[in-house]
């Protein structure tokens, strides 16, 4: 029994491992990096590098205040700021609200931090998700500018002005000139090049901005059908890989864990390795509370397997 168990069930978690050995898996990030211009650059050509559109260019000069005394030109050796979206891994506990106070500044702002995620602000996060945070461009008041105005510049939308008026704790007062408004900003997907020079910037092993876990999450929610498939089918060994696959990458929000530790359980007894079966049991119930063992519609072995297992 143990040479099963060290065969092939663990091979394909040797191989996972080494797989995603390099995924970064940051808890949280800043929303920024820094360039250094070079001879040759421009604000548009720095924008079409970094954003892959050139209108993004007025994004770079409100980021550095560029439009100040009438305009500053970039010259080479300067430092910019390049706005990019933060990103977060939702720990147990947390809502929209503590995480717009923390990450955003105040618990008001929960509904733009969860409408930028396609939730609502009474909606519960999903434990261990990766949530994408907005930029809060700094925007200074012009002489009789109306908020109108400022929504319709930064936001691409002029009705958009109330959401700017409630995020900033306005009340409906006008803005005054030369005041600091915060606008949140979503539409900052960076290039290939972008990614690489926050990666390059923020000195880590992987681009902060870029999302990847956030991506990972996307990607596994469409294969863990194929998952589910595989065990209805009796591909236990093939099962097995993809799970371990899925484990190994650390990117799995909670519920998606659950899901494929109670996978891997069913495997594990079918190819008879009762002490990776209990193992995986003991995963799948750590992360669903809820799990019921109903021996009406779980078979002997799995109930058996789990009874093993550490609750």
């Amino acid at each position: 029994m143990a040479s099963r168990e060290a065969g092939s069930p663990r091979a394909p978690l040797r191989r996972a491992v080494g797989l995603f050995l390099g995924l970064c898996l940051a808890s949280s990030t800043a929303s920024a990096f820094t360039v250094v211009v070079s001879p040759g650059d421009t604000l548009a050509s720095l924008a079409e590098r970094y954003y892959g559109r050139i209108q993004q260019e007025r994004l770079l000069v409100a980021a550095n205040f560029l439009d100040a005394r009438g305009g500053t030109p970039i010259v080479p050796g300067m430092r910019l700021e390049v706005p990019a979206l933060g990103h977060h891994r939702i720990a147990r506990g947390e809502t929209w609200e503590t995480l717009a106070a923390e990450l955003l500044g105040a618990p008001s702002r929960a509904d733009v931090l969860s409408a930028a995620n396609g939730s609502s602000p009474w909606l519960a996060p999903e434990d261990g998700s990766e949530i994408a945070v907005p930029f809060n461009l700094r925007v200074v008041v012009g002489e009789r500018e109306e908020l109108t105005a400022i929504a319709y510049r930064h936001l691409g939308d002029m009705n958009k002005a109330w959401m700017l008026d409630r995020y900033n704790g306005l009340g409906g007062k006008k803005p005054v000139p030369g005041e600091v408004l915060l606008v949140p900003l979503t539409d900052l997907t960076l290039t290939e090049a972008g990614q690489g020079a926050a990666t390059a910037a923020s000195g880590r092993a992987c681009s902060e901005a870029g999302g990847g876990v956030k991506r990972s999450q996307q990607h596994f929610t469409q294969e863990l059908p194929a998952l589910v498939a595989d065990v209805r089918a009796g591909r236990y060994a093939e099962a097995v890989t993809r799970g371990v696959r899925f484990v190994a990458s650390g990117a799995l929000t909670e519920p998606q864990r659950a899901l494929v530790e109670q996978k891997l359980t069913e495997a594990y007894v079918a190819l008879d390795a009762p002490g990776l079966a209990s193992a995986a049991c003991t995963e799948w119930r750590k992360r669903d509370r809820a799990v019921h063992l109903d021996p009406i519609v779980i078979s002997p072995k799995i109930i058996a397997a789990c009874e093993r297992a550490t609750p």
